[in-house]
């Protein structure tokens, strides 16, 4: 697997774009958690931090799905260089000209979410429409979902790296700055002459069609697809679990160990599903991916039971990275199946609702463990993440005809190094 994601990647066209991507994403994965320690460091109680991280994520959240349509409308350039130039500065702003007690600091905050640049949607976006053999696009999204997990391990300790040379504030300017730059730099990589046309060929048709009745551009925009629409929901409900389990795992290692080593436990969870991808990848691409998804949920509900078993926290960071093992194989069959489903003119307002499903999943998931955890304790609120888990694959099978109802972009394999 690692060799065949080297192949990918080291492709002429390719090799810019994902590495830029992963420059422009870096902020996404801990630009919440930078807010809160910069507002404390400024004085702010964790009331003001946390408003202000919820105003960032509200933001993002109303945000995001218009800037998407925008880069399906007008071309990813245009919008991430815009992005890639407001963001930092409202983030430069927020951190250096205002602070708890200023209003301007939570207006700052939802336009910086708002202003978030597209990165993650407009990358997996491409993926669906740059020129690849089938198995080639399978392992971009293996990718994907690796780099997620990567990224979730990785940019917390870059953070701690950065504050120990400084301030949190001169940390979050930092990794804002870099998020900024690579958004420039994907704006800037060129694309395959082929894929280039087929964008502006879309974008055409987008906006001609964008005031029809029932066109794909119109107001619900791609979740006009009966499809995507229970693919979200599946998205969502299998987010549920993480949410959950996302509280139980403190709770548990608060009542077992030491709190302190909760970054720990935590990371087995995400080494574990780097391991999965790692390790099972190879074998994803021998059956269609609307028949083996439910079939990974399934996978991922049975790995959600497995920290049922733990009894301290060493036994938990095991039964974490056992259970986490189909999280990311998960992931690469939704962004598949978001790839194949959604129409190629809507594809990064597409990805950026399935981004948004599954942060609302593990938002209901975080809430209700939150309630659950003193009543019900560490384990039961585990036994609900399974129960939750179930159900997810249960809509998932049931949703298998659907699923196959795909628009797929043509591949064309072996191509993507023309041009």
């Amino acid at each position: 697997m690692p060799r065949r994601f080297l192949r990918l990647l080291t492709r002429p066209h390719i090799a810019g774009l994902a590495g830029w991507s992963v420059v422009s994403r870096l902020p996404v994965y801990l630009m919440s958690l930078a807010m809160v320690l910069v507002v404390r460091e400024q004085g702010g109680g964790y009331p003001q931090a946390g408003l202000v991280s919820a105003l960032y994520t509200v933001g993002m959240a109303l945000g995001s799905p218009l800037v998407a349509r925008r880069v399906d409308r007008v071309g990813r350039r245009t919008v991430l260089l815009a992005t890639g130039l407001t963001y930092p500065a409202a983030l430069i702003l927020l951190v250096w000209a205002t602070g708890p007690a200023d209003p301007a600091q939570l207006v700052l905050a939802v336009l910086a979410g708002a202003a978030l640049p597209p990165a993650n949607a407009c990358m997996r976006g491409l993926w669906a429409r740059l020129p690849l053999a089938e198995d080639e696009r399978a392992t971009a999204y293996l990718w994907e979902a690796l780099l997620t997990e990567l990224l979730v391990i990785g940019t917390p300790v870059m953070l701690a790296a950065l504050m120990a040379t400084g301030s949190a504030a001169s940390a979050l300017t930092a990794v804002a700055v870099l998020g900024g730059i690579g958004a420039v730099g994907l704006a800037l990589t060129p694309l395959p002459p082929e894929v280039t046309a087929k964008d502006r060929a879309a974008a055409e048709k987008g906006r001609a069609a964008a005031g029809q009745a029932g066109s794909p551009g119109g107001l619900l925009g791609p979740l006009h697809h009966r499809g995507l629409l229970a693919l979200l929901a599946v998205m969502a409900a299998s987010a549920v679990p993480i949410g959950l389990m996302t509280l139980a795992i403190p709770a548990f290692v608060d009542a077992h160990g030491t709190a302190g080593r909760t970054g720990f436990v935590y990371a087995c969870w995400g080494i574990g599903s780097a391991v999965g991808a790692l390790w099972l990848g190879d074998t994803q691409t021998e059956r269609p991916v609307h028949r083996r998804f439910p079939w990974l949920v399934l996978a991922f509900a049975a790995g959600t039971a497995v920290p049922l078993l733990a009894t301290s926290e060493i036994t938990l960071g095991v039964a974490l990275a056992v259970g986490g093992a189909p999280i990311a194989l998960v992931s690469a069959a939704e962004m598949t199946l978001v790839g194949s489903l959604a129409d190629e003119r809507l594809l990064t307002e597409a990805f950026t609702w399935a981004s948004l499903a599954t942060v609302l999943g593990e938002a209901i998931g975080q809430q209700t463990g939150g309630l659950l955890a003193g009543p019900l304790g560490p384990h039961g609120v585990f036994a609900v993440a399974v129960g939750a888990a179930l159900l997810a694959a249960v809509g998932a099978f049931a949703g298998r005809g659907l699923f196959a109802r795909t628009t797929a972009v043509p591949a064309t394999a072996g191509a993507a190094g023309t041009g």
